[in-house]
């Protein structure tokens, strides 16, 4: 009979218990950092790299020159049991280095150390000078095939799938800044196509902030942070950005979109995507037509509120990254229509009146709809973020067949910016070389050399014409899939530094977006100018941006104005005639909740709270959402329920919804100062479940409970008040619930200033 051991038994019940309640979690709330639960002992029997979670995916395994080589996507990952070098010899200790004697100076010699030392040293390259953060995931595009008929690219053709790779960033904040920050939104998709990558590099904002790419570095230099002090972070409340767009009026409708709620968007997968520019599209039989791509997110177009936003940056400043990967690892796989709005190809590029070769000017959707083209899907998170996601290279020259460009002056210059900035960035020209970026499509370029060459080139000219290779490559003709430029007429005139006539008109776009917003939307514009102008220091830039305001729309330029405790400056002309555009609203629609987080409250040690708590978590993720228990404390409450958030650990933010199943009284740590959201301790009810109910309604969140109505009255909200639903039945308030998420958020609540 083996000898009792019981340090053994104790780790065996230990491992036992921890198993058991990682099996408790069904399904598993998504954010596990690993794709196997670790032991509380560390390892000692040698095993190889576990393997990479469901929900992540890898760069095909293509050859540098786009030929598929039929490895397994592990292929590009670490192999065996051991600790080796670069070369692969294998390390009996990575923890100490080579030195003379146990207290002498460490020995030049000691390879180990300079090779981890050196390697360390070099990990980081130049960060995007704009779009610094961001976060990339894998999907699929799916065409529709009704495209064809004016675009001959065959990754649109009727159920072609495409590999793409998405990434999503703020433009302005550097890589260690926060997610919900005010500002403009990247949306850039690498296409895999069969005839070569095509890059749709776009914002979340369809019109820039300039007309001219030759001022790009000036409206950056005005947005990034002060160059003596290096502050503020991510943010466009100071002094030099609104010195640059006060000045600089062809920035007055980006800016009206900055200050909405556009800007400030709930998810990336609730955030719609535009090309910005014009592009010139060609069907099989060379005709030609002008079109603005757009994405819509199936899930609708949502938006924080600013304090929400602020809130947010503190308490998650990964907020945006950690949802967008947490849908993909639950199933919630985030989709969007491809669209184009077609407007014929003429002579003046002009459409209604609009320049089309403008990039502070939008087509509305009422004039032009948007036609639905393809799905997007993204299904598949990143395995490794510097890899994938830092090291992805995109290029608006990047053009397959049937896609070319205009003569848009702002798109001119991005075509020579975005090669150049890789050429710094990724140490050489062979960026597209890197996993993330080559092609599926065969590549045969002449490029030769140069820093990073994976490919292995034979022959021996890399010339054209050539007799030694056989005269490989050939030229494409028009049948072989070859891209051509359209033959597009340029007119004769005199080379000169100046804009046309077209581009002159400043403020009727900029009032058409401000006017087609509703009362609610309008306030938030209202609030936001007022924050952000509030927060500069010369008196004189905020009254220069008032008077631009004022040519947009007095009312805006007045409420601004009193909130700045500034004189309102009179209209120098009379504001533009414009037709409102409804499509422009977020607000009006019902959507898919697909996604959304609902917050459970519950009292741990009340055994009636946790009734049927199990069945309703289940009909939670039914819904595609997310539900989270939160408690006085964390672990196991009872049969299995774990608690994955504390009054402690969370705020109000992190949810969509908040449903009470009980009023849970003050918890031993509900005090200032352990906890300073503790606040003024309530009589009956955990202050911060109240806290967080008068955040939540604050910010027009729905509210359900079937058990809390004395911590509603604690909260000072009424029962009967708009979108609190109250009941006996956990699942029919739920299901109301589910109902007011539709809506986004309840907003009958909020009492506007703007008419």
């Amino acid at each position: 009979m083996d000898s009792f051991n019981p340090a053994k038994v104790v780790k065996d019940a230990v491992e036992k218990a921890v198993e058991k309640v990682a099996d408790l979690v069904t399904p598993p709330v998504p954010g596990a950092p690993g794709s196997k639960p670790p032991a509380i002992d560390p390892p000692t029997e040698p095993q190889g790299p576990l393997p990479r979670k469901a929900d992540q995916s890898s760069p095909e395994t293509r050859t540098a020159t786009g030929a598929e080589t039929g490895a397994e996507p592990r292929a590009r990952e670490q192999h065996g049991e051991y600790l080796t070098t670069s070369t692969g010899v294998r390390l009996h200790d990575t923890d100490h280095s080579l030195k003379a004697g146990e207290r002498g100076p460490t020995l030049l010699q000691d390879h180990h150390l300079r090779e981890k030392i050196t390697h360390f040293d070099h990990e980081r390259i130049p960060e995007r000078v704009v779009h610094a953060r961001g976060a990339g995931v894998h999907g699929v595009f799916v065409g529709y095939g009704n495209a064809q008929g004016v675009c001959k690219a065959a990754f649109l053709a009727e159920g072609v799938s495409t590999p793409v790779f998405v990434r999503f960033s703020t433009v302005v904040g550097s890589r260690g800044s926060a997610d919900t920050v005010r500002d403009t939104r990247g949306f850039a998709t690498k296409f895999y196509t069969s005839e070569g990558n095509f890059d749709l590099v776009g914002n979340n904002i369809p019109v820039f902030f300039i007309q001219d790419g030759i001022k790009f570095p000036d409206i950056i230099h005005a947005a990034k942070p002060h160059p003596d002090r290096e502050i503020p972070q991510a943010q466009s409340a100071h002094d030099t950005f609104w010195d640059f767009v006060s000045l600089h009026t062809e920035a007055t409708h980006h800016v009206l979109w900055q200050m909405s709620d556009r800007a400030v968007p709930r998810s990336y997968r609730m955030m719609e995507g535009f090309g910005v520019h014009t592009f010139r599209l060609v069907n099989a039989d060379g005709e030609t037509a002008l079109a603005k791509f757009h994405w819509k997110p199936k899930l609708g177009v949502h938006s924080l509120l600013w304090e929400e936003a602020q809130l947010i940056s503190g308490v998650d400043p990964d907020f945006h990254r950690r949802d967008l990967f947490d849908a993909i690892e639950a199933g919630a796989f985030p989709q969007w229509e491809l669209g184009i709005q077609v407007l014929p190809d003429t002579p003046e590029q002009t459409f209604e009146g609009i320049d089309l070769l403008d990039p502070t000017k939008i087509v509305p959707e009422e004039l032009a709809p948007v036609q639905p083209i393809g799905l997007l899907t993204l299904n598949r998170n990143t395995t490794n973020y510097f890899a994938e996601t830092e090291q992805v290279a995109f290029h608006v020259g990047h053009l397959p067949p049937g896609i070319d460009v205009t003569d848009d002056p702002l798109l001119h210059a991005r075509l020579f910016s975005y090669v150049d900035t890789q050429l710094s960035r990724l140490g050489g020209p062979n960026f597209n070389q890197i996993p993330i970026n080559r092609p599926h499509a065969p590549v045969n370029d002449m490029l030769r050399d140069g820093f990073h060459q994976h490919a292995v080139h034979s022959g021996v000219a890399p010339y054209k014409p050539n007799s030694l290779d056989g005269g490989c490559p050939f030229h494409a003709g028009a049948d072989s899939g070859a891209f051509a430029e359209v033959a597009a007429t340029v007119a004769a005139s005199v080379k000169q530094r100046r804009s046309p006539a077209s581009f002159a008109d400043h403020f009727s776009q900029a009032r058409l977006f401000y006017l087609s917003l509703t009362a609610v939307e309008r306030d938030h514009v209202i609030r936001a100018f007022t924050f952000e102008l509030g927060k500069c220091y010369e008196r004189a830039i905020k009254e220069r941006q008032l008077r631009v305001l004022a040519a947009v729309d007095t009312e805006l330029c007045a409420q601004v104005a009193a909130g700045l405790g500034l004189p309102v400056p009179e209209q120098a002309a009379p504001a533009p005639e414009v037709i409102p555009s409804p499509a422009l609203s977020q607000v009006g629609k019902a959507w898919p909740t697909d996604g959304r987080v609902v917050g459970i409250v519950v009292d741990a040690d009340d055994p009636d709270s946790l009734n049927a708590l199990h069945t309703l978590r289940q009909d939670i993720t039914s819904a595609d959402m997310t539900p989270l228990v939160i408690a006085a404390r964390g672990g196991e409450l009872a049969d299995g329920l774990i608690a994955q958030r504390t009054f402690l650990t969370t705020r109000s933010v992190e949810f969509d919804a908040i449903l009470l199943a009980a009023a849970p009284p003050p918890a031993p740590d509900a005090l200032p100062v352990l906890d300073a959201k503790a606040g003024v301790p309530a009589a009956t009810v955990d202050p911060r479940v109240v806290l967080m109910l008068q955040e939540a309604y604050r910010h027009g969140k729905a509210i359900g409970t079937w058990g809390g109505e004395a911590a509603l009255a604690e909260a000072g909200i009424a029962p009967t008040a708009p979108g609190v639903v109250v009941g006996d039945d956990p699942a029919e308030v739920f299901t109301q619930v589910t109902q007011l998420l539709t809506l986004h958020r309840v907003w009958e609540r909020f009492a506007t200033t703007a008419s």
